[in-house]
């Protein structure tokens, strides 16, 4: 797979962004080019729903290179994360190495690369590889603390020390983004590693030109509703805010309906697909939709 060369500018940065479908605000798109410029890990935290992954696979398109993802999960240790060894396949060598080799050659030979399985950390900075991967570290908030101390090494230099064989160490350091949705705070010693930007909700204009992007084929009436009610939803107290992509599931979900304005009983049957909790759904329904949906109409007639 060959690479495209990296953005020349911040402007560059966001119009390459742009033309994959991702709309950037200025100073996400500087802290990309930035991260992309001094090659350091990319650190993204935010409300779910606000393009955090997406910028991961974005990169790796807008750049023509692999993505490797690490979704992180309670209970993600090293051989999860970075490698393990295969010891099925080290127990049937044992075997069929019996009164073949010494102790000492045997021992040196279970170890030997073969038998490593290499996880999404060590496939990022594997010095074969042709070209240096973008690394997404997925959700690192739900990963637990201790996980965050063996990243160092990672983030740091790109390398990872397996005691058996050495040094690994990536010869082209990958793009790394890293996502978090803030459950819990990570720790200072990864984002001093990192350029930090805070992604938040889109404005309208700037979500209504996602959702061209992304729907072009849902009409300009209906569009204009949609991203004034979900930026209207945001403004109330919900445990669950919709992001950008539900907007977008959401916009889809309409046109399959064949919608081409909200009215209550379509809002009333589709609040299951911006909104993942009853205690939401109960709270928005009847009162709370009538009078958003009175304001788009008093803002459309006005």
């Amino acid at each position: 797979m060959s690479s495209a060369p990296l953005p020349a500018s911040i402007d560059d940065t966001a119009a390459a962004l742009r033309a994959q479908g991702y709309v950037a605000q200025r100073a996400l798109a500087t802290a990309t080019f930035l991260a992309l410029r001094l090659q350091r890990p990319l650190f993204l935290e935010g409300e779910p729903g606000t393009g955090k992954t997406e910028i991961a696979k974005t990169l790796a398109a807008m750049l023509g290179r692999p993505l490797i993802r690490l979704q992180c999960y309670e209970g993600l240790d090293l051989a999860g994360a970075a490698y393990e060894w295969n010891y099925a396949r080290q127990m049937l060598e044992i075997k069929l190495a019996e009164g073949q080799a010494s102790r000492e050659e045997l021992s040196r030979d279970l170890f030997a690369p073969r038998f490593l399985i290499k996880r999404a950390l060590l496939q990022a900075i594997d010095p074969a590889n042709a070209v240096a991967p973008v690394l997404l570290i997925d959700e690192l908030d739900r990963a637990d603390e201790p996980f965050e101390a063996f990243l160092l090494e990672v983030l740091s230099d790109f390398q990872i020390t397996i005691p058996e064989l050495g040094l690994v160490k990536a010869l082209t350091p990958p793009i790394v983004v890293i996502t978090s949705n803030r459950t819990r705070e990570i720790h200072d010693a990864v984002k001093r590693r990192c350029l930090y930007h805070w992604v938040d909700f889109p404005d309208a204009a700037t979500e209504l030109e996602i959702l061209r992007l992304r729907v072009p084929e849902a009409p300009a009436a209906l569009a204009r509703q949609i991203v004034a009610f979900i930026q209207g939803l945001r403004r109330l107290d919900l445990y669950k805010l919709p992001g950008v992509a539900e907007t977008i599931e959401w916009s889809r979900a309409l046109l399959e309906l064949n919608a081409l304005v909200l009215d209550p009983a379509t809002l009333h049957d589709t609040l299951g697909v911006l909104l993942k909790y009853q205690d939401d759904i109960a709270r928005v329904q009847g009162s709370e939709a009538a009078r958003l949906l009175e304001q788009l109409r008093v803002v459309e007639g006005g």
